[in-house]
């Protein structure tokens, strides 16, 4: 990792000291705290008031059991997290995660990244995340159901619409969230539509909600494109992951001219040279829960690979929505040698540092996933809007809202990259112009 400024420096040595062995959280401050050295120049009042170590410390971590009884009558036992981590601009948002590689540092960094994330899209939302080790996949309905019945027993009490408004995320989608939001509502005798997000449109959700962050992650792409003078016509493109954010990724980019030609799932990835068929993958994946791998049957002028890396598929536009890490050093230099010319971030922190670096010194666009993904806590935060005002809106002027909330992301990433002499790094301008209103909020309100 590159050396920080020496201030920077201190308070990096201190959060690996105070959080131990939470890999993902480390390599999420480094990221920031990259940025922020010509911040630290300009504006030496954050540092002397402890602004931006006080911004590595979440304001509340909460870790609790979730015991509950599979279809045997057996009682089982996960593990539950909310990491409160900054309230300075509004009430905590950020998702819940269902995936057995869930632990305290994963939210961690989840949290703290939401915290600059929600800052770009400029609405009045802090940062935070939870989840549990819980794995959705394989358990039936009713399984799934007693499980969020007993993590709703315990997040009740430490959520609502002025405090903390969670939403889904990695294996938390619709179905999780009616049964959290049916759990949240039994126990409290309150419809409060406020307190979670990505509910069912019938009760209370918002158009766009379930597409949001793929789409907004191509919006994003499309303005980094214009600066260029080029669109996605003709574009060759390769989506990593086959949920929510990979699949309504696919589309827009469809909408705009490009050809998905490869997407993939946590058991291999697919090449389909004329282009992926969204219809099967949303059938599939949406419907069936079942592996990307059956395609191929359908299609069998696409192959399926259980081995190697999608990556080495040659596109002109790389779409990692899947994971955190999922694409590694030498991932980025196949990908710069079949010569890609713009990497965005779908998932949170999908690029390891080398591959990031690697990016960067080849000349390719990269944009990080605290910026492109915003798409989704945005619509969430419209959604809110829409529960406070007893409104909602239609499918297209959702849309349109979304599409201008990117479009401002991405113009607040160019003009603050610009100002603080890093023109054109989509990371520094993203760290920066997502840092600066929450450090600014955190001093108007004083030390808390």
């Amino acid at each position: 990792m590159a050396k920080l400024d020496e201030k920077l420096e201190a308070i990096y040595t201190e959060v690996l000291k105070r959080n131990p062995g939470e890999t993902e959280f480390h390599q999420a401050v480094h990221e920031v705290l990259d940025s922020l050295g010509p911040v630290v120049a300009k504006h030496p009042e954050y540092a002397d008031a402890a602004v931006i170590r006080r911004i590595c410390e979440p304001e509340r971590q909460i870790i609790f059991r979730v015991p509950w009884v599979d279809d045997q009558g057996n009682v089982q036992l996960n593990r539950g997290f909310r990491v409160e981590f900054n309230s300075a601009l509004g009430p905590y948002k950020g998702g819940l995660r269902f995936h057995p590689s869930v632990y305290l540092g994963i939210i961690k960094f989840l949290g703290f990244e939401q915290i600059f994330k929600n800052s770009l899209t400029g609405m009045p939302i802090g940062g935070g995340k939870g989840g549990s080790d819980f794995d959705p996949k394989g358990r039936s309905d009713g399984e799934v159901m007693r499980f969020c019945q007993s993590f709703m027993t315990e997040l009740y009490r430490h959520i609502g619409e002025h405090t903390d408004v969670p939403a889904g995320d990695i294996g938390v989608g619709g179905r999780e969230i009616g049964y959290l939001f049916g759990q949240y509502k039994r126990i409290t005798n309150r419809y409060e539509s406020g307190v979670l997000t990505g509910k069912g449109l019938t009760w209370g959700g918002s158009q766009v909600r379930t597409e949001a962050t793929g789409y907004g992650t191509v919006f994003f792409v499309e303005e980094a494109l214009k600066l260029r003078n080029e669109n996605f016509d003709g574009k060759r493109v390769v989506v990593s992951g086959a949920g929510n954010v990979a699949i309504y990724s696919v589309e827009k980019v469809n909408q705009l001219g490009g050809t998905v030609v490869a997407c993939s799932d946590s058991g291999g990835y697919i090449v389909d040279e004329a282009g992926i068929n969204l219809d099967l993958v949303k059938e599939i994946k949406e419907v069936r829960r079942a592996r990307i791998s059956e395609y191929v049957d359908k299609v069998p002028s696409a192959t399926y690979h259980n081995t190697g890396s999608i990556w080495d598929v040659p596109c002109d536009i790389a779409l990692p929505c899947a994971t955190q890490n999922e694409l590694n050093g030498r991932d980025a230099e196949e990908l710069i040698s079949n010569g890609v010319q713009v990497v965005a971030e779908g998932a949170n922190m999908p690029c390891t540092p080398k591959a990031v670096h690697a990016f960067s010194s080849a000349g390719v666009i990269f944009a990080p996933g605290k910026a492109v993904n915003a798409g989704g806590v945005a619509t969430s935060a419209l959604e809110m809007q829409q529960n406070a005002s007893r409104d909602s809106w239609s499918f297209a002027f959702t849309e349109q809202r979304l599409a201008e909330v990117m479009r401002g992301i991405h113009d607040r990433c160019v003009t603050t990259a610009d100002k603080y002499g890093v023109p054109g790094d989509y990371v520094s301008g993203a760290n920066i112009a997502g840092f600066i209103p929450v450090a600014d909020a955190m001093l108007a309100q004083g030390v808390i």
